[in-house]
């Protein structure tokens, strides 16, 4: 074959994969668009709620989101508010998370609605979601949210919500898809799905490393495992075949849907009577001020906490100095507070001490040293934590579910 031959035959559309797309892609998506829809119709009532301030629609403010049905352990255990498992996935808590949500929906939605209908689409989003907000319920975990354990668990019990956890569902889906039936895929379709989901997934899980601060990686990846899990149960609907939908799946989204409904009703039902535009709109700065210098202490909390125990483990004491320096300047929140940061500096020197004193042929601390050093972390911690739960709850701080980066 010359070479004008093969970039003629290379440049040849794959048929294939054009029949293949049309068969499927001409399929109706119509219950992506009532998500879309239901997602902006929320948004709209809680920005009404909001006070409908350009403000609000950069940071909703707390008692708008509790109301609304965020994520909240507490009112989950205390007042078995079991909705709240529900309800997150449908609650975003400004206008970029909504719109980067509902876009990412967009792009993504249609092709698993097309492929598998919209029964078992339905299906997956309430499921994969409902997965997202429990993963996101059972990683919080003061104890182990220190060092590398603060990409997966959360030190404190804080308002979570966002559709991601439905969203990295659809990812999930989409990849075991591709990889469960390759071998009747065309190489359009092989390309698209299934490994080559594999640089969203990465980049997602990278950006929810480097925001693991305020983003639920926990959701993330229970909507991504659900969803893959579900795939992996599940057939697809091939090109040719009849729009025939198994009474099961007729019947799970019905319920699923009757979920949804029966859970933003109980929301209505104990929706507070006293939440007047004009006092969220009153308070909304007041809450905003506090909500910046609690972010600054809890980066500078967060960051100390990292140096303790890296220099704990590895013995570099190059952390400490610029910990104790952030620490010095974090802003006060309140006397309780203070004395927690205090606690959490003095910790700080006492490694640092501790570790300089080794001597260099050991190059490692005493057991008896490394115990206690962990005991006085603990007994800080358990200060902290504690604090979290109390006082550093009027702070008003959100943890958000991110999204999947749409291609």
């Amino acid at each position: 074959m010359t070479q004008a031959a093969a970039r003629k035959a290379s440049a040849a559309p794959d048929h294939e994969t054009l029949r293949f797309a049309r068969a499927v892609l001409d399929r109706p998506y119509k219950f992506t668009i009532i998500l879309l829809v239901a997602n902006l119709f929320v948004f709209l009532l809680m920005w009404q709620s909001s006070g409908l301030t350009s403000q609000a629609l950069w940071e909703f403010p707390d008692v708008v989101l509790r109301a609304y049905g965020a994520k909240l352990n507490s009112l989950i255990n205390q007042q078995h508010e079991w909705w709240r498992f529900v309800t997150p996935m449908f609650i975003h808590v400004n206008l970029p998370h909504v719109l980067i949500n509902m876009y990412s929906l967009w792009v993504v939605g249609p092709y698993v609605e097309k492929l598998y209908g919209s029964a078992k689409f339905v299906a997956f989003w309430v499921l994969t979601g409902i997965a997202g907000v429990l993963a996101s319920y059972l990683t919080v975990r003061p104890a182990l949210a220190v060092g590398p354990g603060r990409f997966l668990f959360k030190s404190s019990d804080v308002l979570s919500a966002g559709a991601s956890g439905a969203l990295f569902g659809l990812v999930g889906v989409l990849f075991v898809f591709g990889i469960k039936f390759r071998p009747e895929l065309p190489e359009g379709f092989k390309r698209a799905f299934g490994t080559g989901m594999l640089p969203i997934i990465f980049i997602n899980l990278f950006i929810g490393y480097l925001g693991r601060g305020f983003i639920d990686n926990a959701a993330h990846l229970g909507g991504l495992a659900s969803g893959a899990i579900l795939a992996l149960a599940v057939d697809y609907r091939r090109p040719g075949e009849k729009p025939v939908v198994a009474t099961t799946w007729r019947v799970l989204q019905v319920a699923a849907i009757t979920l949804v409904a029966v859970s933003f009703l109980k929301t209505a039902q104990h929706f507070p009577n006293a939440l007047p535009a004009s006092l969220v709109q009153q308070t909304a700065p007041a809450v905003d001020d506090q909500s910046s210098k609690y972010v600054s202490f809890a980066k500078a909390m967060n960051d100390g906490q990292d140096a303790f125990y890296l220099t704990l483990k590895d013995h570099n004491i190059g952390r400490i100095d610029p910990a104790v320096k952030q620490l010095e300047t974090t802003p006060s929140l309140d006397p309780k507070a203070d004395e927690i940061r205090d606690g959490l500096k003095a910790l700080l020197i006492k490694v640092k001490a501790a570790t300089e004193n080794v001597p260099a042929s050991s190059a490692r601390l005493k057991q008896d040293e490394q115990n206690g050093l962990t005991r006085d972390f603990n007994e800080w911690s358990k200060q902290y934590n504690g604090w979290l739960k109390t006082t550093g709850r009027s702070y008003g701080i959100i943890e958000v579910m991110g999204t999947p980066s749409p291609k």
